[in-house]
């Protein structure tokens, strides 16, 4: 009935690596998304392999988790890894070549090129790198997180006598992982091709300059994964935001959970490796290249050749607020919705620039998850303190590989007087929510911005998401009592529209759910259609079952990890799960209930995940405008179920299948695009319901 939720997050990834599969993604594209692939298995194993290694080191046989369920998942990570490989080496790399793009190996460069690379490594690499050789004075060194390493076999006694076979490389991260060779060292017949060399190729070529005097007759090139989730006890910490510092200067060092070695690493040196990180042979990773996939994001940016690119796409300007207006007189004639990354982040933005120029705002509260280091917003709000301005911001220092950042951000918002806090104790804060109080005559207003994503520029490029704008008496006065509570750390307010986790937003889920159960059971309309990002949460899941076997039809889009088994036969016989993958990371929380007469739909921060309902302060908030309703319904829901090109369907043993993919159809992000591209009608609603033909 549920399935595993490691293996749904790996299924997850084998569905974005089916999309760089694909031929009819452009060649670039198709490298990113490999790229992603291995990054998002590095914050897999960052994230979620402790227990399995811990287990596998202690021989565990029986809980949750084991020896045995450690080697079922490593073997199911072994088997995408190796279709990495293969699709780069394969595939991808003749593709590429093709078209004069060539990462040239040492065994394939000209004379000339080999010149070319020994003068870049005498000059740019050799500097940088410090070989260590290993022995009573000289212990194994410190390597970090997923950073490149190599490690040599040597034959000869080293200076003073001692023997000291093994030695490791250390390469430091600023050193670029692919090399531009100039068009000087291009061959003739190609002189336009665009050559690189590889990082790991180049320190390969030139190992035995590194150890004078000594033969090398081993080596390989090697990187760790290591645990890197931080875990403070916030009960026994003074100061969170000092804790986290120091937690951040361990993070590259914490318990090894993954070895990544060449493939044709000797048994020698890789044995060697798992005894010094104490893993078992089934962390072992033998890789047919670089051992860091990730990294070779970076020949994306390094080739001029939009033709390999998807077209740029130039979001529009939010088609329900008109240009040149005030935007907060926009807002107390009616909500407006931003749906990204179709249309922009700049309305947002706008909206702020004319809170923080406006001299009858008095105050603006916002919750900060992710915002990224190089921010128009935090510059907004920073210049908003400078103006006088009642500043208060609720910035999530425990936001996962973001904690830095925020810091950085936190601190310099405090340095100029703003009001920070760090939410309640025990809970991450990732609601996202922006409120602005104005004098208005004798009384005060607020105006208030809601999403489902972050208050991130480059996200807000990437990821589909919706904003929700609204001067609502009734949702501002409720999101005013979220952050006094946020500040105060007294109880929650009473709240007339928005829910509210970890208090309510699960109970009032449920109710919503059985509702639409106990109006199948009567024979009336029962429909459920929610699109998230995930489906872990028991309670939830057990409530989908239950409406679903009382004759609820019920439509999930799951984007991500999904532990629900659809189309099981007798359980979830009217529960179908669908995941769509396309050039946009699909992001948006739509909820929609239909009880008999009664419909509701929602918008949320949270996926319906335990820890989003239980263990973070999130919100979901109604849509009760009519024409944003149905543009929602048509926008992110209808269009996702009906997608025939980028999704697949979940079966019941916990297996994807693909859609039809006819070859003249529009997935559901190009029909948007199409929509709210030059000419499109951009919002306009159709008139259908979710399910209708």
């Amino acid at each position: 009935m549920f399935l595993d939720r490691d293996h749904s997050i790996l299924a997850f990834n084998e569905r974005v690596f089916d999309w760089a599969v694909r031929s009819d993604v452009p060649l670039l594209e198709r490298l990113r998304y490999l790229c992603i692939v291995s990054a998002n298995l590095d914050e897999f194993f960052e994230v979620r392999a402790a227990p399995h290694i811990t287990a596998a080191q202690q021989g565990q046989t029986q809980g949750l988790y084991t020896t045995r369920s450690f080697e079922a998942l490593s073997a199911k990570v072994q088997h995408l890894v190796a279709r990495q490989y293969s699709l780069y080496n394969e595939v991808l790399l003749p593709a590429f070549a093709r078209h004069g793009i060539r990462i040239v190996t040492h065994a394939d460069r000209s004379p000339a090129q080999k010149r070319w690379v020994h003068e870049s490594f005498i000059r740019e690499v050799r500097p940088l790198l410090i070989p260590v050789g290993l022995d009573p004075a000289h212990p194994f060194p410190q390597v970090a997180n997923k950073s490149l390493n190599f490690i040599v076999r040597l034959k000869a006694q080293a200076a003073f006598g001692r023997k000291n076979e093994i030695a490791i490389v250390k390469v430091p991260r600023a050193l670029p992982r692919l090399l531009r060779m100039p068009a000087k060292v291009a061959p003739e017949d190609a002189p336009e091709e665009a050559l690189f060399a590889s990082l790991s190729s180049i320190i390969r070529a030139h190992l035995e300059e590194l150890f004078p005097g000594r033969e090398v007759t081993e080596f390989s090139q090697f990187r760790v994964t290591r645990h890197s989730d931080l875990a403070l006890d916030e009960e026994d910490v003074r100061n969170l935001r000092t804790a986290l510092r120091q937690g951040l200067q361990h993070r590259h060092y914490g318990q090894a959970v993954r070895l990544e070695v060449s493939a044709a690493c000797s048994p020698f040196l890789s044995d060697f490796l798992l005894a010094q990180f104490d893993l078992p042979a089934a962390a072992l990773y033998r890789v047919h290249g670089p051992v860091n996939l990730a990294r070779l994001a970076q020949l994306v940016d390094l080739v001029n050749r939009p033709a390999l690119l998807f077209p740029a796409w130039d979001s529009a300007w939010p088609r329900q607020l008109r240009p040149g207006r005030s935007i907060m007189a926009q807002l107390r004639q009616r909500d407006v919705l931003i749906h990204q990354p179709f249309e922009s982040f700049d309305g947002l933005l706008a909206f702020l620039r004319e809170a923080v120029n406006d001299p009858q705002v008095l105050a603006i509260k916002q919750t900060i998850y992710r915002t990224g280091s190089d921010s128009a917003l935090m510059a907004l709000l920073t210049e908003a303190v400078r103006r006088g301005k009642e500043v208060m911001a609720v910035v999530e220092l425990k936001a996962r590989f973001d904690e830095e950042v925020n810091i950085n951000w936190a601190e310099a918002l405090e340095s100029i007087g703003a009001q920070v806090v760090y939410g309640v104790v025990g809970l991450k804060t990732h609601a996202k929510m922006l409120l602005v109080t104005r004098r208005e005559g004798r009384q005060l207003r607020r105006y208030g911005h809601l999403a489902t994503g972050n208050y991130n520029m480059r996200t807000a490029r990437l990821y589909t998401d919706l904003s929700y704008l609204s001067a609502d008496e009734a949702l501002t006065a409720d999101m005013d009592g979220v952050f006094n509570h946020l500040a105060s750390q007294n109880r929650p307010p009473h709240l007339r529209r928005l829910m509210l986790a970890p208090f309510h937003l699960q109970r009032r889920m449920l109710e919503k759910i059985e509702r639409v159960g106990l109006a199948a059971s009567r024979g009336e309309p029962a429909r459920i259609v929610a699109k998230m990002n995930a489906l872990t949460d028991e309670a939830l899941m057990r409530a989908l079952i239950l409406a679903g076997q009382r004759g609820a039809r019920i439509d999930l889009i799951v984007r991500g990890a999904c532990m629900l088994a659809a189309q099981l036969p007798g359980v979830t016989d009217n529960i179908r799960v669908r995941s769509v993958i396309g050039r946009f990371l699909e992001h948006t929380r739509v909820f929609y209930f239909c009880a008999g007469s009664e419909e509701d739909l929602y918008l949320s921060s949270a996926d319906w995940m335990n820890r989003n309902m239980l263990r973070r302060v999130e919100l979901a908030w109604p849509v009760t405008d009519p024409g944003l309703r149905q543009q929602i319904i048509d926008e992110c829901l209808v269009a996702y179920l009906h997608d025939d090109r980028d999704a697949w369907t979940l079966n019941a043993d916990g297996s994807y299948a693909a859609a039809p993919r006819p070859v003249d159809g529009l997935g559901a992000q190009a029909a948007l695009m199409l929509r709210y591209g030059p000419g499109g009608p951009g919002g306009a609603g159709s008139g259908h319901r979710p399910g209708a033909p």
